[in-house]
């Protein structure tokens, strides 16, 4: 992986969609979570729609297509409840895609520093990557909540990773599934590969990537490519 060091100190990952297919315990969590409110449950693609803008973006939406919205402090409570529910169950569906572990493995032994920068609250981040044994793999974790009130596309949280690994936007790529990723990469100034076949709602070709791969497998050459 010599060439890629050259250009690439560093990698962000997205987690939900990127790394970890996580939509089936994020819509049990939600469903338990509004059948305790007296809501009707919502399948799993219009959940899996809702994932990527964080817990409480994730609630106001789920709220919005079963109900009324409640005031701004009751969300906030009801969101809590949830997160509440879904720590308690975070890794009992989820697997990392086939790869992720590996490639992870191998970056890591070439002497890149790899980073976590996700929207999902960093408790239930610390603990779905303990359970899936990928938390040695990470340098620095940033979930949601890291920075109070501070998610992606804001590039203040992939800064804030950046800092924590030494390492300079010029010479770091983000590696992530969605618009939000891409527009925090951009904002943050990196460069950014895109996973085909995450929880984007759109082609991947039109989320204006640097990069796109599909198996894990191709990342490092990917990351190649960028140099």
């Amino acid at each position: 992986m010599t060439s890629v060091q050259q250009s690439v100190e560093a990698v962000v990952f997205d987690l939900d969609g990127t790394l970890v297919d996580s939509a089936a315990d994020i819509a049990f969590s939600l469903n338990v979570f509004l059948a305790e409110i007296g809501r009707s449950p919502l399948p799993l693609e219009a959940v899996t729609g809702m994932i990527g803008e964080g817990a409480r973006t994730l609630i106001a939406r789920a709220l919005a297509a079963t109900g009324a919205v409640p005031p701004a402090d009751e969300v906030q409570a009801l969101t809590r409840r949830f997160l509440d529910l879904y720590e308690a169950a975070a890794a009992d569906r989820t697997t990392a895609y086939p790869g992720v572990a590996s490639t992870l493995q191998d970056l890591q032994a070439s002497g890149l520093r790899l980073g976590l920068c996700t929207n999902k609250p960093e408790r239930a981040t610390r603990l779905l990557l303990a359970a899936l044994e990928l938390d040695p793999l990470f340098d620095v974790v940033v979930g949601g909540d890291t920075l109070a009130g501070v998610l992606k596309p804001d590039p203040r949280p992939l800064l804030h990773a950046l800092d924590a690994l030494g390492a300079t936007a010029e010479r770091a790529v983000m590696v992530g599934d969605s618009p939000i990723d891409v527009a925090s990469a951009r904002a943050a100034g990196l460069r950014v590969l895109v996973r085909r076949g995450g929880y984007s709602r759109g082609p991947a070709e039109d989320l204006g990537a640097d990069g796109i791969f599909e198996a894990f497998s191709e990342l490092p050459q990917a990351i190649r490519q960028l140099s």
